[in-house]
Formats: C-alpha cells, structure tokens, sequence
C-alpha cells in the first residue's frame, strides 16, 4: 500500500531529552571548594595579600606565583568576586486605597498620589 492514504507518525521524531552539552542543574560557583579560583600573582608579598582577600570573602583560591619577566598579575576572578554588587531593595508603593505613608489620613490617591 501507499504511504499517502495511511499516517504512520512522524518519521524523523524530534527528541527533547537531548542535552546540548550545557550542564543545566549544576551549581558552578566560582571560588566555591570545588571550583577555585586560579589566581597568579607576581611576588610572594602579593601573594600573601590576596590570600588574605580571599580568607576574608570566605572564598577558596589556588595562587600562584610567576616571577618571570613580562609576568602579569591575574586576579580578575577575584576583583568581580570581591566588587559584586548587591540586588536594588525599593519600597513598596502603597496601594491608591491605602492610607497615605506621610501621616495625613487621607487615602494614597487623594494626598500624595
């Protein structure tokens, strides 16, 4: 018989549960025991400070050290880390109906709305 007259399904059947090599649930966090940061610095004094930096932020770090001529300090990781802002707190705007927040008993609406 003919395929014309009769729906078998879909022939190329698209799979959802294919991953795409993106780890979805997985918490990746930098600077956490399982992924330290990767720091180098250039002198053992630096050193010593960005591992107090990084005690202080509770954070975990391996640091090394690159004396070598043309070396260049990395610790971008850390900067980003340390100079994370917090998420913007507003006041919640009282209702049209509620009482007005400056004291005059009047509803929002009618005095400062």
């Amino acid at each position: 018989m003919s395929d014309k007259l009769f729906f078998k399904g879909r022939q190329d059947a698209r799979q959802n549960h294919i991953k795409y090599g993106h780890k979805t649930k997985s918490s990746n966090k930098a600077g956490s025991k399982k992924y330290p940061l990767a720091l180098v610095v250039t002198s053992e004094a630096r050193k010593l400070e960005v591992e107090t930096l990084v005690a202080d932020a509770d954070l975990f770090a391996e640091v090394s050290i690159d004396s070598g001529e043309g070396a260049v300090e990395s610790i971008t990781e850390l900067t980003m880390l340390l100079n994370k802002q917090e998420a913007v707190k507003v006041d919640k705007v009282p209702g049209r109906n509620d009482p007005c927040v400056c004291g005059s008993g009047n509803k929002y609406k009618k005095c400062c709305g």
